[in-house]
């Protein structure tokens, strides 16, 4: 050709496209090497966890062990085929800004979790699994298929349920450690942060995959949580979704946080709750939060207390022994006039926290005052007026001498 100095015109569109499809396939995205690897190890690890639940059903030990090490593997190289994605697809697109708002998102919460690597390696390692479960989910409901959702919906559910639980579990081991405050409120905020997640996010998708009795008991109080899922809160309200919280994970987490972590984070909350009635100054607002305080001691005791086995000290399972009878025999009196059971219950647990606060008199000086004016209006108390009357007249002191 050359020779013949022939000159060759290339189709250019042909060649750009060619050009095009190449480059998709050998420089890693979405929809290219790592989107097929991460479908393959998708496909594995569903295989593994349907053959798994599907040992269990026929309850044959002799295969279970070899059966939970294969599914432990697929999962392994499942994850990590998720991971080189966003290494090798995400990373480059956000650097070369051609990333969308999803992937950008992706990017930065990968980071926050990495960085957590050092000083909470097991909390990492939760973190990094469930966040990972999470990408994929994502992914797979822009996809947009049906028959893979409803096959992968519940493998998801049961990995996603062990790693919340998992959280929990490390949380509440480190509130029995040696913990400076700060380090222990940090906890309490992981703890509900976590709850939070898993009720807005998970179980939502049980009630809607596992419709049965328990978690229709669970619906209730779901409904109650999601009024506190819209808008901005105020301190009180944000203590009011706590205490839900508090209250669905009695059911839902009887083990991964033990009844008495659970107690502790009720005590937190007492403790915020009286903080903000001493430091509110608006009457309305005060008010509401002695209401909150009123709902919160009923919870904590009937739905922690009374369920409490083990106590430290027989002297304070006596004391809540008295404290339940005289409960049970005011919620008697609930139908037959409204009025009298609120305000007799307000002395009860009034009294009670009154008899707890006074524990560190020194601390809780001024909500110690704030309830003895409560049970002074409940006419449970009588305020005696700081004055003294002398009657007679006085003529001074006698000295007596010895002759």
């Amino acid at each position: 050709m050359e020779e013949r100095s022939l000159r060759v015109y290339a189709d250019k569109t042909f060649f750009t496209r060619l050009t095009n499809t190449i480059t998709k396939m050998l420089i890693p995205t979405k929809i290219g090497i790592n989107g097929m690897l991460i479908s393959m190890k998708r496909n594995n690890v569903l295989k593994t966890y349907e053959a798994v639940v599907e040992n269990e059903k026929l309850g044959a030990i002799d295969k279970k062990d070899l059966l939970q090490k294969k599914y432990e593997d697929t999962f392994s190289l499942y994850l990590e085929a998720i991971d080189k994605h966003i290494m090798d697809s995400i990373y480059k697109k956000v650097k070369n800004d051609t990333a969308s708002t999803f992937e950008k998102d992706a990017l930065a919460k990968y980071y926050e979790v990495i960085h957590i690597k050092e000083t909470e390696y097991l909390e990492y390692k939760y973190r990094k699994q469930k966040y990972l479960l999470e990408l994929d989910y994502e992914t797979i409901k822009e996809l947009d298929k049906p028959k893979l959702m409803q096959r992968y919906k519940p493998f998801y559910l049961t990995k996603m349920d062990s790693l919340y639980k998992g959280l929990l579990k490390h949380f509440s081991i480190k509130l029995a450690d040696t913990l400076t405050y700060q380090n222990r409120e940090e906890i309490y905020a992981k703890i509900f942060q976590i709850l939070e997640e898993y009720i807005s996010v998970i179980l939502p998708l049980k009630i809607e995959s596992e419709n049965n009795d328990f978690y229709q008991q669970i619906v209730e109080e779901y409904e109650k949580f999601e009024t506190y899922s819209v808008g901005k809160l105020d301190q009180n309200e944000g203590i009011e979704k706590r205490m839900v919280l508090l209250a669905i994970s009695r059911k839902l987490f009887t083990h991964s946080l033990p009844l008495i972590v659970a107690e502790q984070c009720y005590i937190q909350l007492l403790k915020e709750v009286r903080s903000l009635i001493v430091d509110t100054r608006v009457v309305k607002k005060k008010e509401k939060a002695y209401s909150l305080l009123i709902r919160l001691i009923e919870d904590y005791n009937v739905k922690l207390l009374s369920t409490k086995i083990y106590w430290d000290k027989p002297a304070k399972r006596g004391e809540y022994k008295e404290f339940w009878k005289k409960y049970q025999e005011i919620e008697k009196k609930k139908e037959q006039n409204k009025e009298e059971y609120q305000k007799q219950k307000e002395i009860l647990f009034v009294r009670g926290d009154l008899k707890e606060v006074y524990q560190n008199e020194n601390k809780y000086y001024k909500i110690i005052q704030f309830y003895k004016n409560k049970l002074v209006e409940l006419g449970a108390m009588k305020e005696l007026k700081n004055e003294c009357k002398s009657t007679g007249t006085y003529i001074g002191r006698k000295a007596l001498c010895r002759k």
